[in-house]
């Protein structure tokens, strides 16, 4: 149990944030949440949060490293959960100077800022002290019909995204080497669930399927990716926070291959099961392949041994039922995804400025 701990969460009004803060909240932690608010972060996913005493906001950027030394001082936390991030592949390629800005600046201030911080604790809370920097499997590159990345794979990013991650990671390691600064890593596969903006390939696939809009799948949808329940990807979260050893990083994935257009079609028949009234039905002819996008990866798979064996850490939502838990969360809650949606991004295809 985690009663008693103060944790800021950087990016927690975002789509895994705010999950992490969640759980955090229900294990009996002191959350502080920072985030910038940027399109993606939304603090109607942390309303259930809100009158919660434990739970705190600041609008900031991690980039700011004034304001974020001061929150340091004044809040005095026992560790640091790092998601805040850009992480949109398909954004990154069309502007990638947003992504080196918050990805690598950002946490290269985060770390300077923390570092500091953790060297004006007594030993005593230094040793409980852990900054943990959450990351993505992007960072690998990707995979042949058969593999998976381990915690020892080669990085190898293809995507402006990925390579931003990439960088960062390496950064928190070299805090670890060089000042011996208490951190842990994680590297996650494609996250879905309640709460996600509908840029991302299952909700942009549900909102497009209501409004009876083609369905972009890139290139014949072949590429496959391992999906992880965001709730699974929070717990494993506070599991590493609590009992991962320092400067280790543990891969984090749901065991849930699937191809693309499989992903697809699974949303397109749970839609039709669930909306016999629709006039869109069957949604699987809504289907339309588009033109690849550039460097798109073939294949991402995690091993997550390590963690099962270290923590005890396994999914508890299987591919199947986590789909249908969103879908069905997706169709009761228009009203959070409708005002999350505004003319800066209206489910159009992007990541084509170089192609």
């Amino acid at each position: 149990m985690l009663k008693g701990r103060k944790i800021i969460v950087t990016g927690g009004a975002g789509f895994i944030g705010s999950a992490v803060v969640r759980t955090l909240l229900a294990d009996g932690a002191e959350v502080v949440n920072l985030d910038k608010l940027t399109y993606a972060g939304n603090l109607e996913s942390l309303a259930s949060a809100a009158s919660n005493p434990r739970h705190s906001f600041f609008q900031l950027d991690i980039c700011d490293r004034a304001g974020v030394t001061q929150l340091l001082n004044s809040q005095k936390p026992d560790a640091i959960i790092h998601l805040a991030a850009e992480s949109h592949v398909d954004r990154s390629i069309d502007g990638p100077a947003t992504f080196v800005q918050t990805n690598i600046v950002g946490t290269s201030v985060l770390l300077e800022a923390a570092l500091e911080y953790w060297r004006g604790l007594d030993p005593a809370r230094q040793s409980r002290f852990r900054f943990h920097h959450v990351s993505t499997d992007e960072v690998y590159g990707s995979l042949k019909s058969e593999g998976l990345f381990s915690e020892e794979s080669r990085y190898s990013p293809n995507s402006p995204y990925a390579a931003s991650k990439a960088s960062s990671d390496h950064l928190v390691r070299a805090w670890y080497h060089t000042y011996s600064f208490p951190v842990v890593l994680t590297n996650c596969s494609n996250n879905y669930g309640p709460y996600q903006f509908p840029e991302k390939l299952i909700p942009l696939v549900i909102v497009r399927g209501l409004a009876g809009k083609p369905l972009p799948v890139y290139g014949k949808g072949e590429n496959v990716r391992d999906w992880l329940y965001v709730e699974d990807h929070a717990r494993a979260l506070v599991a590493v926070l609590q009992h991962g050893r320092i400067g280790e990083v543990y891969n984090i994935g749901g065991n849930a291959e699937r191809r693309n257009i499989d992903v697809v079609a699974a949303i397109c028949a749970l839609m039709d099961d669930m909306l016999p009234d629709s006039p869109h039905r069957p949604h699987h002819d809504l289907i339309a392949f588009v033109p690849d996008r550039p460097g798109h990866d073939l294949r991402y798979a995690i091993d997550a041994t390590k963690l099962r064996n270290e923590l005890g850490w396994a999914p508890l939502e299987s591919f199947e039922s986590g789909l249908e838990k969103t879908v069905t969360w997706y169709l009761n809650n228009r009203n959070w995804w409708e005002r999350v949606l505004s003319g800066a991004y209206r489910t159009e295809r992007l990541g084509l400025a170089i192609a």
